[in-house]
């Protein structure tokens, strides 16, 4: 745990006097806040900061994300190519040729590579030179670019990164999932930023993660010192999840998320595991938050003619993602690998049982309030899911140990004076 203690009296002091809030700039190269974790997370991370008592800016790339209003946004505009892939972006137009950074934003993206994270970087440093005074401590939410490390290197900002998993984690299974050498070599093109994010985060000092699997996964596939990374857990909104007297829940209901729907998510197996529920169970019901995108999530889903019987919702809305968590029976988390696990922790927060794999951090967010089960296994799922169904007085006491470990792990007001501390530690280190 961070101590306060460690940045300078003479700093401290001077903050003090002037009572003058921290100034706070957090860079998101992309901040969707209804697929993905980044968005939320950014969200979540700026209000707690602001109710802390600092001045927080956003700085995003598209899609935007949702704020409060004590947080600025401040749009760093791109040609957001990934966006549409298909919508005319193949087509050559002036505008594509407007700035290096463009240009190589369009061919980069008409080659198969995912350049976002260089490209933000560099709308990033150019903007952070013109503001560099407005600011005492820059976070970059997970960009690590050449362009970031450039404001702590050139701009004498004191520079913090999170970093929520090492990309790697996601390469590596994406690559175990492709058929043939084609889709093979398309996903090591699409990832081959991924030596951008190595390099750029064995420069940075003053790293943050999500948990303690996180880090020593950063430390290993990255090559980092482990004394400059620094486990800070993430919180939820608890004022949005979390339980609701007056809904009722259903009766054989499971949820997931899959709104980033990869092979690291581990859709296909739970997919897998519902059909067996389905012989002793033949009521379930299987709810997916994210859309059904091609591969191997689809495939096994017409395999098993589960069509009929598996809802796809996607885009809601914080509360309405809460009130599917509150209708739900189970919520299951079948991931290969998470750095942390945000849905799993918005519902326990619910007070929903939880039932989670052994990838990365997962066993860390459930501890003995959650069901753990082997990453991969279909069978193990599908028992311990049965099980739950039937057992109404399991499924309570479960679901309360959920809502007292969140309650207790997962609470912004405590979550938030460690990133404070964490960002004086760095401005101390950069005096």
């Amino acid at each position: 745990m961070l101590d306060p203690s460690t940045t300078p009296r003479d700093l401290r002091e001077r903050h003090d006097a002037a009572r003058a809030p921290l100034r706070i700039a957090i860079l998101s190269y992309r901040s969707d806040p209804k697929v993905g974790g980044q968005g939320v997370y950014v969200d979540y991370l700026s209000q707690a900061l602001a109710k802390a008592g600092a001045l927080v800016d956003v700085i995003s790339g598209p899609p935007y994300p949702q704020l409060s209003k004590q947080v600025r946004l401040v749009k760093l505009p791109s040609l957001d190519l990934y966006a549409q892939p298909n919508f005319g972006h193949y087509a050559l137009r002036p505008r594509h040729l407007l700035s290096p950074t463009d240009t190589y934003e369009y061919f980069g993206h008409l080659s198969g590579k995912f350049v976002e994270p260089y490209t933000f970087g560099q709308r990033a440093y150019a903007y952070m030179k013109r503001a560099r005074n407005k600011y005492d401590v820059v976070l970059d939410n997970q960009t690590l670019a050449s362009g970031i490390h450039r404001i702590s290197n050139r701009l004498d900002l004191p520079l913090t990164t999170m970093i929520h998993h090492p990309i790697t984690r996601d390469r590596t299974l994406a690559l175990e999932a492709a058929q043939g050498w084609k889709r093979r070599w398309l996903v090591k093109r699409w990832y081959a930023f991924h030596r951008m994010q190595v390099r750029t985060a064995r420069q940075l000092q003053m790293i943050t993660c999500p948990s303690e699997h996180a880090k020593a996964d950063i430390v290993t596939e990255f090559g980092i010192d482990p004394d400059r990374i620094f486990p800070i857990p993430l919180g939820i909104d608890q004022s949005t999840f979390r339980p609701n007297p007056e809904t009722k829940r259903a009766a054989m209901r499971i949820i997931t998320t899959a709104s980033a729907d990869t092979p690291l998510k581990g859709l296909h197996v739970l997919l897998e595991a519902y059909h067996q529920v389905r012989n002793s169970h033949p009521d379930a019901e299987l709810v997916v938050i994210g859309k059904l995108r091609k591969g191997r999530a689809r495939e096994t889903l017409k395999s098993l003619n589960l069509g009929p019987h598996v809802a796809f919702k996607s885009d809601l809305t914080r509360e309405a993602l809460a009130r599917e968590f509150q209708t739900a029976t189970v919520a299951v988390t079948p991931s290969f690998y998470e750095g942390f696990g945000l849905p799993a922790a918005e519902a326990m927060s619910c007070a929903t049982p939880i039932i989670v794999t052994d990838g990365g951090a997962l066993p860390e967010v459930a501890g003995e309030a959650g069901i753990i089960v082997p990453k991969g296994e279909s069978d193990a799922l599908a028992r311990e899911i049965s099980d739950l169904l039937a057992s109404t007085s399991r499924q309570q006491s479960r679901g309360a140990a959920c809502l007292e470990r969140a309650q207790q792990n997962f609470n912004w007001d405590s979550i938030a004076p460690k990133y404070l501390a964490f960002f004086e530690q760095a401005m101390a280190a950069q005096c």
